[in-house]
């Protein structure tokens, strides 16, 4: 049995599971509002039995939608969307510093009986107008598997200044709020994930106060939907080479919150600024599973292994 791929021109292609759920949707349309700080998304992004498991834009934050690359920081610039974070003022409406992410082409777009692979090209823009990055994204949808209940999704980056100044990449921890570095890909969460189970290799239930900022190949997500009695369980997973610090440009960590919202981010620059020079590029590649149920650590770890990068 295929996967089936759909592509709306100037829309979102999406990706339609054998059994003819609708398991991702990516929308690279620009959205209507600049202060949500327009760039692609991943939504809705849905289990093998329909679960939805991505979030857009909640009440709470206008600008979170579903799985997103961010930066909520960079060289005074604000590619998050929203609030500010402004050190002895907290957060402010500060729409001159909300930049885009421009989806320039798709450059190459493979789709197979089991796969969906494709390659974007973006530029990230400041609000003024001058283009600052140029972005290279790899996405695959990959290892559907009906028997364990999961599918994959990978997602890359590599990313070159264009500018005649370096680019300074933070967070508002950098920036002086403790305990707050989200930046990088991030999820939001449904409203029912609200409250969930947060495992690691080494914590069973750990929680996301134990795991805040922490380092690991990897982090789960588990809770219960309303509406229908089940769970899923979502696991974000880095690529080796981004935890080795002779290649990866900066040390990455979790960000992760249950409460007030369920959020996680494979953060760059949580507790430290680092720089991209002028004509410069740095990568990351990271893996997210889908899956049905409530998984355990042991399920998840062993389900990861099948998975070679």
């Amino acid at each position: 049995m295929s996967i089936r791929v759909s592509h709306v021109h100037g829309e979102h292609l999406a990706v339609e599971a054998p059994n003819g759920t609708e398991i991702l949707r990516y929308v690279y349309r620009p959205d209507p509002d600049p202060f949500e700080s327009r760039k692609p998304y991943a939504h809705p992004v849905r289990t093998l039995a329909g679960r939805t498991v991505t979030g857009y834009r909640p009440s709470d934050h206008r600008w979170h939608k579903g799985l997103q690359m961010t930066a909520s920081h960079l060289s005074g610039q604000n590619f998050w969307g929203g609030n500010c974070y402004v050190h002895g003022q907290g957060y402010r409406a500060l729409p001159d510093r909300v930049g885009s992410m421009r989806h320039d082409a798709f450059t190459a777009l493979t789709a197979e009986d089991e796969c969906l692979a494709f390659t974007e090209e973006l530029t990230w823009v400041e609000n003024g107008g001058q283009e600052w990055a140029r972005e290279v994204r790899g996405i695959q949808v990959h290892s559907v598997d009906v028997e364990a209940g999961a599918w994959v999704l990978d997602w890359s980056i590599r990313l070159t200044n264009i500018r005649a100044e370096p680019l300074v990449f933070g967070s508002p921890t950098t920036a002086g709020r403790e305990l707050a570095g989200y930046t990088g890909l991030q999820w939001r969460g449904p409203r029912d994930f609200t409250g969930g189970r947060v495992l690691a290799p080494d914590a069973e239930d750990a929680g996301a106060e134990k795991l805040m900022g922490t380092q690991g190949p990897w982090l789960a997500f588990t809770s219960e939907h309303d509406d229908v009695d089940a769970h899923s369980t979502l696991v974000f997973a880095h690529a080796p080479e981004n935890l080795d610090q002779t290649s990866a440009i900066h040390e990455s960590h979790w960000f992760v919150r249950t409460e007030p919202i369920p959020t996680v981010a494979f953060s760059w620059a949580f507790f430290d600024e680092f720089t991209l020079e002028p004509g410069e590029s740095f990568g990351y590649r990271y893996r997210v599973v889908v899956a049905d149920g409530d998984w355990d650590r042991d399920r998840i770890a062993a389900h990861l292994e099948g998975l070679p990068w």
